[in-house]
This record gives C-alpha cells, structure tokens and sequence, in this order.
C-alpha cells in the first residue's frame, strides 16, 4: 500500500496527520511536517492495535492473506491420500433446483480437509476440476438440474471430482433425479406499488426578540406557523392473475408418475412429480395492493420571541394524511384437465387462486404430454 493511501487510512483513524508514524513524515513536504499533532504514549499501542485490526479484516477477503491466517490451504501444497464427494443435504436434486457438494481430503496423518462454502472448510474449489454429466456444477460446487423434466428424464447426473496438483486421486457421484418434491408453479398477479411518502412541513421562524428591561420594555415577536405535513400517496392495485391451464396424466410404470403442464399468459411448464411424497401447488393469486404512503409530519409552530410582554408561540402545522392501501388484483381461473388414471392422485395437486373463481375439474383422456 503506498504511503498515501496509508495516509489516507490513518486521518480515517482520526490521527489527522502522520505525526505517530515517522516513516510517513520523512516522506512528506517539510511545510506539512511542521503541522503536526501530539498523540499520548498511552493512546499509540491502542492505535496500533486498531489500525492492526483495520487491515487484517480488509485484507482477509484475499486468498493469500486467508492462506497464510490459516483459513484457507492451497492443494498443491498439501500432501493428500484420498478425496471424496458427497451431496450432503439430499439423495438427489428435483428438476430446477439446486444442491451443494461437499469434498472431503485426507492427509496421510489421518486429517480431513473440507471444502469452502457448504462444507465450511478450507479446501478452494478452484483447486479441483469438476466434471459433470446431465447435472450442472458452477465455480462455487452448488450442483443443479434444468427446470424442464424432458431434459433429465430417465438419466441419472454424475460428477466426477480430480486435483490437477495430485493427478492420480479421483472422487466420482451419481446424482439422482428426485420427483419426490414440492414443486410451484406461480402465475399470481404482481404487488401494487408503494405510495410515496408526504413531504413534512417546514418549522415556523421564531419570533423576534424583544426587551425585558424595565425602564425600556419591548414586546417579543410571535412565531410564525407551521406549514402543514403533505398527504401521502395511495398504493397501487395489485395485478390480476392470468387463466390457468393445467394437464394431468399417468406415466405408467412399477413406479408411477404424474406428467403435469401448466400453461399461461404465453408460458408453459412441465413438471413430474411423484405422487409418494410429491405435490405440485399452481398458484394464480391476486397481486397484494402497495401500501399507502406515509403522511409528512406538520412543521412546529416558531417560538415566541421573549419580551415583555413575550410573543405568542405558532401553531403546529397539520400532519398530513397517509395513502390509502391498493385494493388487491383478482385471482386468475384455473381449469384442471386430468386423465381418469390420473384421478387417484389428484391430491397431489393443489390449487391456490385467492380472489379468484373456484377452480374447475375435468375428466377426459389425456395422453402423454411429451
């Protein structure tokens, strides 16, 4: 760090000049080093000890400096026996969500080494070569499937794990894809805006002074009043939600599944789900109104100038009013088609469209959605 930006750090500090450290005098003009301030002997070990703490927390977001603490290892440096991979939080990943991995290394001593983010360790992840099959992994080892079931169906995710510093380990996984999930699909109506809030009122002028002098009496001026508080602005309706489509029918099989697409507004999702501890909610809720604005607070009445008599203080100004909350949007229809061998499992789908009609249930042939 240049002398200037350490010049910088220590007027934050409040030291106001670099009197405490004579390195940084000598390097400054001599017109500027004959202003300078007294710092108590007592005060310096604290001072240095602050300024200590200043850099060591603004330099630890480094990975050398969290290399060198101890927070972090570099792999390359490190003597490693065996690695591992696991998907700690689950036995597999649902279609469009995600799911972090956890790799563990051993040193020859018998110590474990873990992974930064989910396994709160110290091994970097850009120091392992990730290399997945039908799943994604990103830099950060958070492992996901795509949204649209087509793409994963019948697959199963693998990722296989090496350390370009220790070529000969190798840690491999297969990530199932799991239906088994709560999955959402949301078409409700947008939140209203928020009202602005009022602007508060100006503060009356004091009254002007007059004279107590009993040989010379003077009266004190009045306050001037208080402007008063502006209302505040109403919040906007939420929005109405659009006609909802869903589909439903049976992929038969020793392990049946629900094939389900949703469709509005110019969008559809598919989704399966498995009925043995799976569910689909299709939410087509109003929008909730934006909330009224605040109203600006009346300015206070100016005070009376002392005198004598003394002068009448202002009055307040009016608070003004707050908005009015948006009224909520209408909840969207939703129209369930559904293949008689798919009745049985119809629980599993559950509708929420509040402000809405009730939703409409038919029954004809539906065959397979992809």
């Amino acid at each position: 760090m240049s002398s200037f930006k350490w010049l910088g750090f220590l007027r934050i500090l409040g030291l106001g000049t670099v009197a405490a450290n004579p390195v940084l005098a000598r390097e400054q003009p001599a017109y500027k080093r004959a202003a300078k301030i007294y710092i108590p002997r007592f005060m310096r070990t604290g001072l240095a000890v602050s300024l200590g703490l200043v850099c060591l927390v603004a330099l630890s977001g480094c990975t050398p400096i969290k290399v060198r603490l101890g927070m972090k290892v570099y792999l390359a440096k490190t003597p490693i026996s065996s690695i591992a991979v696991s998907l700690p939080n689950s036995p597999g990943i649902a279609p469009g969500e995600k799911s972090p991995l956890v790799v563990v290394v051993t040193e020859p001593d018998g110590k474990v080494l873990q992974t930064e983010g989910a396994g709160h360790g110290k091994v970097l992840w850009k120091d392992l070569a990730v290399t997945p099959s039908v799943v994604t992994v990103n830099q950060k080892g958070i492992a996901s499937f795509p949204h649209d079931p087509r793409k994963t169906e019948g697959q199963v995710g693998h990722v296989i794990i090496t350390v370009p510093s220790h070529p000969d380990l190798r840690a491999e996984l297969d990530i199932p894809v799991r239906y088994s999930y709560a999955f959402t699909a949301n078409f409700s109506g947008g939140p209203g805006s928020d009202g602005m809030n009022g602007s508060d009122g100006m503060a009356g002028a004091s009254g002007s002074m007059g004279s107590t002098d009993p040989n010379n009496p003077s009266a004190g001026g009045n306050g001037g009043n208080g402007t008063n508080g502006s209302d505040g602005g109403d919040g906007g309706n939420g929005g109405d939600a659009p006609p909802v489509q869903v589909r439903v029918t049976l992929r038969a099989g020793s392990h049946p599944l629900l094939q389900v697409s949703v469709s509005a507004a110019g969008k559809q999702k598919r989704y399966l789900v498995d009925p043995q501890g799976g569910s689909l909610t299709v939410r087509a809720d109003g929008g909730p109104g934006g909330s009224g604005g605040r109203g600006g607070r009346g300015g206070q009445g100016g005070s009376g100038g002392i005198g004598s008599p003394s002068g009448s203080s202002g009055s307040n100004g009016s608070d003004g009013r707050n908005g009015f909350d948006g009224s909520p949007g209408k909840g969207g229809s939703i129209t369930v088609t559904y293949d008689p061998q798919a009745k049985p499992y119809l629980g599993t789908i559950r509708l929420s469209n509040q402000g809405g009609p009730p939703p409409v249930f038919k029954e004809e042939p539906v065959p397979a959605l992809w």
